[in-house]
């Protein structure tokens, strides 16, 4: 167990300081592409403009054989584009794949001043997140890296759930995490060959009674994806739904986005271009919300107090409420002007 007094020191000689508190940016999206084929590379500068972060994938979906030019492709993207706000994170392949070392090697040594966040999958414990924070600290170190590299995890898996806490408090470089519903799913047995969304067979009947029950669907992955946003927020990193795999669903993505954006999450995953504006409209606050949350800020300029506001009473936890969804209105509207107008900023 590392002492509360060295929680913050860096892991090598010669690495950056941990960040005490993270950085401030809009991560509405993680919007994933697959860096080893050439034709989406050539679209990353106007993906850049648009999204709020750009993720080059070199796990699932990279073929074995092109793990190592998918490897390849994110250092000469990263190297060749000027990303500005938008963050810039690689997914590197799983602790147990005889890729993942390469992945870190080679990308930190490369570009590691560029890159915000590394992305890893399948993490099952506390010990997977030491694994990486140690390597990246030598390889800063070795490379005279300016600024920490951030860890996102992801929850797709079982042994995850159950030590959700300990991976979330794990280091002072936890970016935060997303919830990865397809391989959880595999890992738990459950019978769905879904990427996100809900399932018609899981729901619950109305009572018996006269006439046909109504029945209704439930979400499947309500109780993990509340374990996971209470271990975030409780030790101040940032959740996110991962992915929602039926393109042609644009209906069902919103749905399930707006269930985990009320339930808490800062964002979510995007996998197709479709999903960005989605992605976009969800996590930007509503703007009437918005107002109203300024009347709030506005009538307890200290936080104190209660004043009854459009015939609804507000306090001192309703004011915290008025003030996350200024602040987080604020950012969107930095990078996004069309909202901006919407939020009056």
């Amino acid at each position: 167990m590392t002492l509360p007094r060295n929680f913050y020191r860096p892991l090598a000689i010669g690495a950056p300081e941990p960040f005490r508190e993270l950085p401030v940016r809009l991560e509405r999206m993680i919007h994933f592409m697959p860096p080893h084929v050439e034709k989406l590379r050539a679209k990353v500068p106007d993906l850049a403009r648009d999204v709020d972060v750009l993720l080059g994938n070199l796990e699932d979906g990279i073929p074995a054989e092109s793990k190592a030019a998918a490897r390849q492709g994110f250092i000469e993207m990263a190297r060749s584009v000027k990303f500005g706000s938008t963050g810039l994170w690689c997914r590197i392949n799983s602790l147990g794949s005889p890729w993942a070392l390469d992945d870190a090697v080679e990308i930190v040594g490369a570009v590691g001043e560029q890159l915000d966040v590394i992305m890893l999958p399948k993490v099952d414990n506390a010990n997977d997140i030491h694994y990486l924070d140690r390597l990246l600290a030598q390889l800063e170190a070795k490379h005279k890296i300016s600024k920490p590299i951030l860890i996102h995890g992801i929850l797709e898996t079982a042994e995850g759930v159950i030590n959700v806490e300990a991976i979330a408090s794990a280091s002072p470089r936890m970016h935060g995490m997303s919830l990865g519903p397809a391989d959880l799913a595999a890992s738990r047995a459950m019978k769905t060959t879904r990427v996100g969304g809900g399932h018609p067979e899981y729901k619950v009947l109305a009572d018996p009674g006269s006439g046909a029950r109504a029945a209704y669907q439930q979400d499947l992955w309500h109780y993990s994806l509340a374990r996971m946003v209470d271990a975030c927020a409780a030790n101040a990193i940032k959740p996110f739904f991962g992915p929602f795999g039926d393109f042609s669903d644009a209906e069902g993505c919103e749905v399930q986005f707006r269930n985990a954006f009320l339930l808490g999450c800062v964002g979510a995953w995007s996998l197709h271009p479709s999903q960005i504006e989605i992605a976009k409209k969800v996590f930007s606050p509503d703007p009437r919300e918005v107002a109203f949350a300024k009347k709030i800020l506005d009538a307890m300029p200290d936080g104190t107090g209660a004043v009854l506001i459009d015939g609804r009473m507000q306090d001192d936890a309703t004011w915290r409420q008025a003030k996350v969804m200024v602040d987080r209105a604020s950012l969107v509207a930095a990078k996004d002007a069309t909202r901006a107008s919407l939020y009056q900023f």
